[in-house]
């Protein structure tokens, strides 16, 4: 097919997900290869948001390819209550991988349906039925994670499940207190939620459930002490701390794992995303061992026709052992400093730029219309003008690729880029800033 028929078909048969269809007009790839990606004319993007966070290892890996063809080849697919290599190994890596506490892996099929499964053993574990999530969280949109949202993409689900309950969580750079210290504005937030699982009734909380780092939000990073204050009160009620690092996990930030940045140990952990980097679609929940030995003589009421699928696990024992091989957690810290240095940069240099948040080659630039009163670029929830689209649109022009949220942009490039291509990047960034300094009238 050529690129017109593509984009016709894409148009006339394809529901495209958070879009006005009439509206859409999609870019058509034909290749992709490390951090690129080639539409029909041989036009180089670079992909400097790893699609939606998830091929960490960039575009088109070998190793990761030929485990998937050598599993195809010998079983494409098993049911889950089969044993299979794959499945075995990979369990046994995560479970490695995971803090001294953990023992065991539910495989599903993505993000979504992990935490979906994650709330499911925590009320099961528990007896209790209620589950804390924060506003301004992405846990998914299928009907359970949906209802852990805690932004507008949950609204179409409402009035939605009983039993969920959102509380704010530190957004520190809108927060119109000022603090003295990280660690105030932590103690602060910490109290607020104790206090609203006391209103709520402790003895029905079963689960408080945290982005470790929010994503697509804003990479909104815990000042020092907060998640440690979450796992006090969790260990306080007996509530299960679930760590959703289906975004800022396997290797974003510059550890493995979100949560070894703030030295907590979660009871339960979900993933996907940078588990096959996208190559095959794969999510999962770790677990604590108190809770796998519950299930040990309680029936674990979670089934998916496609848990642990044997091409998804071969991709992602292949996956993982990519990540050791190839040393990604330095390539990780050495190019993330980098980018925050750049980022630290158009901060000083645009007025347009209120906030940068960077942690690893996980980032965040929030564009505001004044820095004194930090006013946003564009409403909550609202672009009537399509500014932020406009802005995506400049830096498309430029072979940047990525997406915006609300007033953020997003910048998360595969892990395996270098320095050099960070520089040659947010160069364009810079660029397509200038048009933000022009849009409040302020270059």
């Amino acid at each position: 097919m050529d690129a017109k028929t593509i984009v016709e078909y894409h148009k006339k048969y394809n529901l495209q997900s958070w879009s006005k269809q009439a509206a859409i007009n999609p870019l058509p790839i034909k290749d992709a290869d490390g951090i690129y990606l080639y539409d029909f004319d041989d036009n180089r993007y670079t992909d400097m948001s790893s699609q939606l966070v998830n091929p960490n290892v960039g575009h088109k890996n070998r190793q990761i390819i030929d485990a998937i063809r050598e599993q195809a080849e010998k079983c494409c697919y098993i049911a889950p209550s089969y044993a299979s290599e794959p499945r075995s190994t990979l369990a046994k890596m995560i479970v490695d991988l995971m803090p001294d506490n953990m023992a065991k892996v539910f495989f599903t099929n993505g993000g979504a349906d992990a935490n979906e499964n994650a709330v499911k053993i925590a009320r099961m574990y528990t007896g209790r039925h209620k589950i804390f999530s924060r506003y301004r969280s992405y846990h998914g949109s299928t009907y359970g994670a949906g209802n852990l949202t805690g932004e507008p993409r949950r609204y179409p689900l409402e009035p939605g499940a009983p039993g969920f309950v959102k509380f704010f969580a530190p957004y520190v750079y809108r927060e119109k207190i000022k603090f003295d210290s990280e660690k105030a504005t932590a103690d602060y937030y910490v109290a607020k939620l104790r206090e609203q699982v006391i209103y709520e009734g402790p003895d029905s909380a079963a689960a408080i459930v945290v982005e470790t780092i929010t994503g697509s939000n804003g990479v909104i990073i815990p000042p020092e002490g907060y998640l440690k204050g979450v796992r006090s009160i969790c260990d306080e009620f007996g509530i299960m701390m679930i760590c959703d690092e289906v975004m800022a996990g396997w290797g974003r930030t510059g550890k493995m794992f979100a949560f070894e940045n703030f030295g907590v140990k979660p009871d339960i952990v979900s993933f996907a995303k940078g588990v096959t980097c996208g190559y095959v679609q794969l999510g999962g929940v770790c677990v604590s061992k108190d809770i796998a030995a519950f299930f040990d003589d309680h029936l674990l009421s979670c089934g998916l026709t496609y848990s642990g699928h044997p091409l998804a696990c071969a991709a992602g024992v292949a996956c993982l052992n990519y990540y050791k091989d190839a040393n990604i957690l330095e390539n990780v810290n050495k190019s993330g400093k980098a980018l925050g240095e750049c980022l630290e940069e158009m901060k000083k240099t645009h007025p347009s730029v209120g906030d940068v948040r960077y942690i690893g080659l996980f980032s965040a630039v929030e564009l505001v219309k004044d820095k004194e009163t930090r006013d946003p670029l564009v409403p909550y929830g609202k672009d009537p003008d399509g500014i932020m689209g406009k802005l995506i649109g400049e830096l498309k022009k430029r072979g940047f690729m990525t997406y915006s949220h609300e007033n953020m942009i997003i910048v998360a490039p595969p892990l395996i880029i270098t320095t050099e291509q960070i520089e040659e990047e947010l160069k364009k960034l810079d660029e397509v800033l200038y048009i933000a300094d022009e849009m409040i009238g302020k270059r």
